[in-house]
């Protein structure tokens, strides 16, 4: 890649060719001042002019006129970019720290946002150059290198992405304290990210560079802590707690066998923590606190917790054998609000603590003989998962008020327009790595917010998490999204607008935009979400 800054001068294409003798003539380069001369014998050939040939065949370098126009100079970039500049160079720059891991993949933009500003000054300080945001010369041509290093942090390194790798660590059970948490990369830090690669099979040199940042976010990251296979006091009174939120159906055993592991991980995906199913310091304590959010199953969960409770329903006569299937659809809806009324619950069809609490007690009544049953029908009709091959192309739903049924059989609250105008009216609000709102956000922080705003209890999921959050349609056609679908291309995710258009906090932007869903979002495409029909 050729380097594309400027001095600050114009740019004049000029030679000085100096004579032993004879008349001279000045050439220029157009009207443009030019920053020296071409100095050529007025016979114009210069080997009476005692100057060697310049190629084979002897000619001179020709002079070229206009090579450089105000237009040119405007799409070439200053000597020095910073923050609120705009400049095509600057796509450039995004990807090219992207690809090195300094910034969150995006569609690069031709704006020096904040996002980007920080991810020059994370290369800078790894490569011992001014951290000021500032991508200059010397900046540029390090991050254009052949040997550029991908993003790496060691001990002695300081800044907010040390915090977010420390409180990672910390859920991991590699850092035992929440006060570790300090942004200082520091010998206790240096220790965790050891032992972490130590468990995990990596090269243990106490650095967090790509293949341990990648993996401290990976479903194949190995806890330090309790975990599946371990059996204590510990997973006893965890699992104790868990059937008292309604997440655990079974007996409490002490042993941490895949129930134990199934009901940790939706704990923690309705608690918004991260998803592991490890038994770490962050989930102990929001599992310990008063608030801690309680169980509940609805239409569109697809689990083995929907299994348990489907066969308990069919023993006790609400439900048929045959829809037993593991999705709840609109047959399983409909025997749990029977179940409920019978046995004095509040009927609004949902699998929460006390009506999980019920269905496993010794006194649950059985449905009474003779009452209509709400279990009959084709179970491919009702308790199956609807095909999600496909997707309608059309425009948004702009109906607002009731509940909605998306195909997939997702029933949430509100409908397509009203996510869309939610996340319209965060525009232009910054982007921050790990923000979740409502002043700041990054790309699965702004999905995460405004679902929670119309009614949709979805828990936060990274962008990579969003490739299979397992309740909604699928559609796999990129030419298939509408509005108010989830679009998720890789390391990024959005809400379509409709009309072909995206509203998503954008890194390369600094904020939240509303622009195309363009080649690079086709490109980049994985998968889109439909939650509303």
């Amino acid at each position: 890649m050729k380097k594309k800054f400027l001095s600050g001068l114009p740019l004049v294409l000029s030679c000085l060719l100096i004579c032993g003798c004879g008349a001279r003539e000045t050439v220029t380069a157009g009207d443009v001042t030019p920053v020296g001369e071409i100095v050529i014998d007025a016979s114009g050939d210069p080997d009476s002019a005692g100057i060697a040939r310049l190629d084979l065949d002897g000619a001179v370098l020709p002079v070229l006129p206009d090579v450089t126009t105000a237009a040119d100079n405007s799409e070439l970039a200053p000597s020095q970019l910073k923050k609120g500049d705009q400049n095509p160079v600057v796509m450039e720059l995004q990807e090219r720290l992207m690809s090195l891991g300094y910034m969150d993949n995006d569609e690069p933009t031709d704006f020096y946002g904040d996002a980007t500003a920080v991810a020059v000054m994370h290369f800078q300080r790894q490569n011992e150059l001014t951290q000021d945001g500032i991508c200059g010369t010397e900046t540029w041509d390090k991050i254009f290198s052949s040997s550029a290093p991908y993003y790496k942090v060691v001990k002695g390194t300081d800044g907010d992405d040390i915090a977010q790798i420390q409180q990672r660590l910390y859920e991991l059970g590699y850092l035992a304290d929440a006060s570790s948490v300090t942004g200082h990369f520091g010998d206790e830090t240096e220790q965790a990210v050891i032992k972490l690669q130590s468990v995990n099979g990596l090269s243990q040199d106490g650095a967090v560079g790509k293949e341990t940042i990648n993996l401290l976010y990976s479903d194949e990251v190995k806890a330090n802590f309790v975990a599946f296979g371990e059996e204590s006091e510990i997973v006893r009174r965890a699992q104790a707690r868990l059937k008292e939120l309604g997440y655990y159906t079974d007996e409490p055993d002490g042993k941490f066998g895949n129930g134990t592991m199934e009901a940790l991980r939706q704990f923690q995906s309705f608690n918004d923590l991260v998803v592991d199913g490890y038994l770490g310091p962050s989930t102990r304590l929001a599992l310990d606190s008063p608030d801690a959010v309680s169980f509940a199953l609805r239409v569109g969960d697809e689990n083995s917790a929907v299994t348990t409770v489907q066969q308990r329903l069919a023993s006790l006569g609400y439900l048929n054998s045959s829809n037993v299937t593991g999705y709840y659809g609109s047959i399983t809806e409909s025997a749990v609000k029977n179940f409920q009324s019978v046995n004095g619950l509040s009927s609004d069809g949902t699998v929460g603590a006390m009506t999980m609490a019920k269905l496993n007690s010794s006194d649950a009544k059985k449905k009474p003989a003779g009452s209509s049953s709400s279990s009959g029908g084709s179970s491919s009709s009702g308790n199956r998962r609807p095909s999600s091959s496909g997707g309608s192309s059309g425009g948004s739903s702009s109906s607002g008020g009731s509940s909605s049924v998306g195909s997939g059989g997702a029933t949430v609250s509100g409908s397509a327009q009203a996510l869309v105008n939610e996340a319209s009216k965060h525009l232009g609000k910054p982007y921050v790595w790990g923000a979740k709102g409502p002043n700041s956000f990054d790309c699965s922080g702004f999905v995460y917010y405004c679902l929670r705003q119309v009614g949709v209890n979805q828990s936060y999921l990274t962008s990579s998490g969003w490739r299979n959050p397992g309740r909604y349609q699928r559609i796999s056609s990129f030419d298939s999204i509408q509005a108010g679908d989830i679009v998720v291309v890789s390391g990024h995710v959005g809400i379509a607008a409709g009309g072909g258009t995206v509203i998503d906090a954008s890194s390369s932007n600094g904020r939240v935009v509303h622009r195309s869903l363009s080649s690079w979002w086709r490109n980049n495409f994985i998968v889109a979400w439909r939650i509303f029909g």
